[in-house]
Protein backbone atom coordinates (compact mmCIF):
# COMPACT_ATOMS: atom_id res chain seq x y z
CA UNK A 1 0.00 0.00 0.00
CA UNK A 2 1.57 3.58 -1.05
CA UNK A 3 2.32 6.01 1.76
CA UNK A 4 -0.55 7.35 3.29
CA UNK A 5 -0.28 11.66 1.96
CA UNK A 6 -3.42 12.71 3.91
CA UNK A 7 -5.12 12.23 6.77
CA UNK A 8 -7.74 10.38 5.74
CA UNK A 9 -5.37 8.12 3.87
CA UNK A 10 -3.53 7.84 7.14
CA UNK A 11 -6.66 6.79 8.77
CA UNK A 12 -7.77 4.41 6.27
CA UNK A 13 -4.20 2.93 6.46
CA UNK A 14 -4.10 2.43 10.07
CA UNK A 15 -5.27 -0.97 11.76
CA UNK A 16 -8.74 -1.65 10.98
CA UNK A 17 -9.79 -1.53 15.15
CA UNK A 18 -8.16 2.06 15.58
CA UNK A 19 -10.12 3.81 12.50
CA UNK A 20 -13.30 4.54 14.59
CA UNK A 21 -11.11 6.25 17.18
CA UNK A 22 -9.60 8.32 14.88
CA UNK A 23 -12.14 9.42 13.20
CA UNK A 24 -13.30 10.84 16.34
CA UNK A 25 -9.92 12.29 17.20
CA UNK A 26 -9.85 13.75 13.64
CA UNK A 27 -13.56 15.35 14.44
CA UNK A 28 -12.10 16.39 17.64
CA UNK A 29 -9.07 18.17 16.90
CA UNK A 30 -10.57 19.97 13.39
CA UNK A 31 -13.29 22.02 15.63
CA UNK A 32 -11.21 22.64 18.53
CA UNK A 33 -8.76 24.43 15.88
CA UNK A 34 -10.76 25.33 12.89
CA UNK A 35 -8.32 27.59 11.30
CA UNK A 36 -5.47 25.04 11.61
CA UNK A 37 -3.60 23.63 8.66
CA UNK A 38 -4.02 19.75 8.42
CA UNK A 39 -1.44 17.26 7.04
CA UNK A 40 1.29 14.77 7.99
CA UNK A 41 4.30 15.30 10.05
CA UNK A 42 6.65 12.73 10.58
CA UNK A 43 4.31 10.32 9.08
CA UNK A 44 1.23 11.30 11.28
CA UNK A 45 -1.60 13.16 11.07
CA UNK A 46 -0.63 16.85 12.74
CA UNK A 47 -2.64 20.00 12.59
CA UNK A 48 -0.42 22.88 12.19
CA UNK A 49 -0.55 26.83 12.59
CA UNK A 50 2.53 28.75 12.34
CA UNK A 51 3.88 25.57 14.31
CA UNK A 52 2.76 22.20 14.91
CA UNK A 53 -0.30 22.17 17.46
CA UNK A 54 -0.88 18.50 17.66
CA UNK A 55 -0.59 15.53 16.07
CA UNK A 56 -1.88 11.48 16.58
CA UNK A 57 -1.38 8.36 15.79
CA UNK A 58 -3.53 5.11 15.86
CA UNK A 59 -2.09 1.72 17.22
CA UNK A 60 -3.23 -1.70 17.66
CA UNK A 61 -4.57 -0.99 21.01
CA UNK A 62 -4.32 2.74 21.46
CA UNK A 63 -4.80 6.01 19.76
CA UNK A 64 -1.69 8.63 20.34
CA UNK A 65 -2.47 11.85 20.88
CA UNK A 66 0.63 14.58 21.20
CA UNK A 67 -0.18 17.52 22.18
CA UNK A 68 3.36 18.79 23.46
CA UNK A 69 4.90 18.63 27.39
CA UNK A 70 3.50 21.64 28.83
CA UNK A 71 -0.43 20.86 27.47
CA UNK A 72 -0.04 17.01 28.80
CA UNK A 73 1.67 18.84 32.08
CA UNK A 74 -1.34 21.61 32.22
CA UNK A 75 -3.80 18.24 32.61
CA UNK A 76 -2.29 15.95 34.19
CA UNK A 77 -4.95 15.25 37.14
CA UNK A 78 -7.57 14.79 34.53
CA UNK A 79 -5.09 12.48 32.87
CA UNK A 80 -3.64 9.96 35.60
CA UNK A 81 -6.65 7.41 33.96
CA UNK A 82 -4.50 6.99 30.58
CA UNK A 83 -1.16 5.98 29.95
CA UNK A 84 1.19 9.46 29.31
CA UNK A 85 4.83 10.55 28.77
CA UNK A 86 6.52 13.29 27.56
CA UNK A 87 3.92 15.14 25.81
CA UNK A 88 2.02 12.16 24.55
CA UNK A 89 -1.60 10.50 25.75
CA UNK A 90 -2.59 6.87 25.33
CA UNK A 91 -6.59 6.52 24.96
CA UNK A 92 -7.66 2.55 24.85
CA UNK A 93 -9.45 1.69 21.93
CA UNK A 94 -11.69 0.01 24.63
CA UNK A 95 -12.94 2.71 25.98
CA UNK A 96 -14.31 5.86 24.91
CA UNK A 97 -12.32 8.88 24.01
CA UNK A 98 -12.39 11.55 26.25
CA UNK A 99 -13.75 14.06 24.09
CA UNK A 100 -14.10 16.83 25.97
CA UNK A 101 -10.81 16.54 27.07
CA UNK A 102 -9.05 16.19 23.91
CA UNK A 103 -11.18 19.39 22.77
CA UNK A 104 -9.55 21.17 26.00
CA UNK A 105 -6.15 20.09 24.93
CA UNK A 106 -6.17 21.15 21.59
CA UNK A 107 -7.26 24.84 22.46
CA UNK A 108 -4.71 25.34 24.98
CA UNK A 109 -2.11 24.17 22.54
CA UNK A 110 -3.92 27.07 19.73
CA UNK A 111 -3.73 29.70 22.69
CA UNK A 112 -0.18 28.68 23.23
CA UNK A 113 0.71 29.03 20.16
CA UNK A 114 -0.84 32.17 19.45
CA UNK A 115 0.98 33.65 22.63
CA UNK A 116 4.02 32.56 21.18
CA UNK A 117 3.34 34.15 17.57
CA UNK A 118 2.70 37.55 19.22
CA UNK A 119 6.14 37.54 21.28
CA UNK A 120 8.12 36.81 18.21
CA UNK A 121 5.62 39.13 16.05
CA UNK A 122 6.17 42.17 18.52
CA UNK A 123 10.11 41.29 18.13
CA UNK A 124 10.48 41.46 14.79
CA UNK A 125 9.47 45.11 14.59
CA UNK A 126 12.47 46.38 15.75
CA UNK A 127 13.67 49.53 14.46
CA UNK A 128 16.67 48.83 12.02
CA UNK A 129 20.11 49.54 13.45
CA UNK A 130 22.34 51.87 11.69
CA UNK A 131 24.66 50.54 10.17
CA UNK A 132 28.11 51.90 9.57
CA UNK A 133 30.44 51.77 6.38
CA UNK A 134 34.45 51.00 6.55
CA UNK A 135 36.21 52.31 4.00
CA UNK A 136 39.17 50.43 2.85
CA UNK A 137 41.77 51.64 1.29
CA UNK A 138 44.20 50.05 -0.60
CA UNK A 139 47.92 50.23 -0.69
CA UNK A 140 49.00 51.66 -3.55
Amino acid sequence: MPKPKTIVQYIEAAPEQARGKLREMYAIIRRSAPDAVEGLKWGLPAFSSHRILVTFAGFKHHVGFYPTPSVVQAFAKELTRFKTGNGSVQFPLDKPLPKGLIAKMTKLRVKECNEEDKKWRSNARRPEKKTTSLRVRSKS
